[in-house]
């Protein structure tokens, strides 16, 4: 049936923009502290171990909210909601930048994502009640350039405030931002109305077994590389919890009348595939905010500013891909645009598999072009599909469960690709050891030069000839691994397009 609605009145669209800058702060907070940890871990007396926590905690508790904040906004009203969570993040946001300890600060932060997390399915969600499917491609072009550029630019923000204020200031910018949200929301989107007789159907048990199944899960994922996985007890343990948990959620969700979480929403095939795709879309959202640092860094010895400036492509692209990609979202199928962006995205990886030591911001520049491109393109209409066709009352529940799909992607995909480079950086580690044999003349010839070049300089002039060789050997094994990475998530991407056969004509 076409969509009979108008548009919404002035009021409601501050509200809406509102709304976004919401979300915009949530999601940015991910990331924000990601290149100052060094920073926090000074001012708050940490071990690198406990340092990371402050990501962790803020993950663990935000992937919790965000399937809540359907029933939340049932029983409290999308604007009562949406209030609470902003203040309450604006709030704890300034208590993370008051913390004395690690413990303390570790605490905020997870309270900060609990709180902060229901922002997210909100601002979705509205998108979809106020606006009528002509403009959608619009309001989607925007909502998906906030939802990609705010993971993009959070570590390079954060390291320049870091490095022109303090760390402080990371939690201390989300003060005004949240009052003009907050007041933004509350003043001009009044769009239903809360149903207090609700609170005496909570599923409180419900509400219990899902904490225990993604809380640990995500606990395991974050954490689960660098403790060797299954080796450690307490990644078993936790899984094992996240396992038993999941059981009794899904159990206890499909089989009475009020569930905390509305699974049924699923028996529609294009929620069911688009959240799929969603979860597709968080592994190359995360993961290659994720990944491009981490070679810069690790492989050519970036520091923050000069990554963020290889980094700032991918933000350009999909700034500028927006306007085009929303208007052509509102004109032609949806699956073709999603058959193109994962084509893009997969064709964008695929171009950086043969990346060598010296690669920076050239080898980076197209690369970023296409990927920035063809993911803006998939969030849009992977949304929208998703969720376009869904009634009005469902809406809210829906947008919930497609961002923890997409967040579960990058958890997913983070654990995945640090796992891997390790597996990987060892398999050409021992797979280029033997073209270093000191039996070969080429190796004996560049042991001889390096010992010339630093004679006077070392104590040992063949110990260090040696180290300085293996520290090569070790360059180029990480790199070998990072082609692979790239490869592999570029195969990844065109391997989904089979998908998009199983998806039904969206409705306009």
């Amino acid at each position: 049936m076409a969509d009979t609605r108008e548009m919404p009145p002035i009021s409601q669209r501050i509200g809406f923009v509102a709304a976004i800058l919401g979300m915009f702060m949530a999601i940015l907070d991910i990331q924000i502290v990601a290149s100052s940890l060094n920073e926090i871990q000074a001012g708050v007396s940490a071990t690198p171990d406990e340092i990371s926590w402050i990501q962790t905690a803020y993950l663990i508790a935000e992937l919790i909210m965000i399937p809540l904040s359907g029933m939340l906004t049932r029983w409290l009203s999308t604007r009562l909601t949406f209030v609470i969570s902003c203040l309450s993040f604006t709030l704890a946001s300034i208590g993370c930048a008051m913390a004395q300890t690690i413990d303390q600060l570790i605490v905020l932060r997870a309270i900060q994502g609990f709180v902060g997390g229901a922002m997210i399915p909100i601002a979705y969600a509205l998108g979809f009640r106020l606006f009528p499917t002509r403009v959608m491609g619009a309001v989607q072009a925007v909502i998906g350039m906030i939802a990609t550029t705010a993971p993009s630019i959070g570590p390079t923000l954060g390291g320049y405030i870091t490095q022109h204020l303090s760390w402080h200031w990371l939690f201390l910018m989300n003060i005004i931002p949240g009052i003009i949200a907050s007041a933004g929301v509350w003043f001009f989107m009044r769009i239903d109305e809360p149903d207090f007789s609700l609170f005496r159907k909570i599923d409180f048990r419900g509400l219990l077994y899902l904490a225990l199944f993604l809380g640990p899960l995500e606990y395991v994922l974050e954490e689960g590389p660098g403790d060797d996985w299954f080796n450690s007890n307490a990644i078993t343990s936790m899984a094992l919890l996240s396992f038993c948990s999941a059981v009794l959620f899904f159990r206890r969700t499909l089989t009475i009348d009020f569930p905390i979480v509305d699974l049924r929403v699923f028996k529609d095939r294009n929620f069911a595939i688009g959240t799929g795709f969603g979860f597709i879309i968080g592994l190359a959202l995360y993961g290659l905010v994720y990944l491009m640092p981490l070679f810069l860094g690790i492989v050519r010895q970036f520091n923050s500013l000069q990554i963020g400036e290889v980094m700032f492509v991918t933000g350009a692209a999909m700034f500028c891909t927006a306007p085009i990609a929303g208007r052509l979202s509102d004109k032609l199928d949806g699956r073709y645009i999603l058959t193109v962006g994962l084509l893009l995205v997969g064709s964008g990886s695929i171009m950086n598999a043969c990346l060598s030591a010296e690669a920076g911001y050239d080898q980076f520049f197209w690369p970023q072009i296409v990927r920035g491109m063809g993911l803006l393109m998939c969030i849009i209409t992977a949304a929208r599909i998703a969720m376009g066709t869904m009634p009005v009352s469902q809406v809210n529940n829906g947008a919930g469960l497609f961002n923890v799909m997409r967040n579960l992607g990058g958890a997913v995909g983070l654990a995945a690709i640090d796992t891997i480079l390790d597996f990987r950086n060892d398999y050409h580690w021992n797979q280029i050891i033997p073209a270093i044999s000191p039996t070969r003349d080429v190796v004996t010839q560049q042991i001889f030069q390096i010992e010339q070049q630093v004679t006077g300089a070392a104590s040992d002039p063949h110990a260090a000839a040696i180290g300085q060789i293996a520290q090569r050997v070790g360059t180029q094994a990480q790199v070998l691994a990072y082609n692979d990475i790239f490869l592999w998530l570029g195969i990844l991407y065109l391997c989904a397009v089979p998908l998009m056969l199983f998806m039904r004509k969206p409705d306009h």
